[in-house]
């Protein structure tokens, strides 16, 4: 039987926009010192390991509609930040890598955000992601609680 928190979602929807919007403020103010954007450091951030990701899974990853990802891609390529290849196991498909100048800014960016991001205390961020994974899961529908 559900609990009535589960039949009466309000407040937990009231504390995750609340933890959403402080988070999002307190990142982009140390993204503002670096001249960053919080799209441009999500684009960054899944770029950064090296492996060279499509756009629909920069898409995805970086909560960004297509055309809108396009859009800030085409910047950061701009900026010589980033620089676009085609697949080497799908030639109609295009790879997106950082260069070196957008590895070395990415992680000056990287660095600024862990400097100015509070601590949890220990276990609580592990517990936290969890919790938060098993959220998403049971939200989208792909997990029974």
């Amino acid at each position: 039987m559900p609990t009535s928190s589960a039949r009466r979602p309000n407040d937990l929807i009231r504390l995750l926009t609340r933890a959403e919007r402080l988070a999002a403020r307190r990142l982009q103010s140390a993204l503002d010192e670096e001249g960053c954007s919080l799209d441009a450091w999500r684009v960054l951030s899944l770029l950064a390991d090296d492996s060279g990701h499509h756009m629909s899974a920069i898409a995805e990853a970086a909560f960004l509609p297509p055309p809108t990802l396009t859009k800030l891609v085409d910047q950061l390529v701009d900026q010589n930040l980033v620089h676009r290849r085609v697949d080497p196991h799908d030639r109609r498909r295009i790879l997106a890598h950082l260069t070196p100048r957008g590895r070395e800014y990415a992680r000056r960016v990287d660095r600024a955000v862990r400097a100015d991001w509070p601590a949890l205390g220990e276990g609580d961020e592990e517990l936290l992601k969890a919790l938060l994974e098993r959220l998403a899961e049971t939200v989208d529908g792909t997990t029974r609680v």
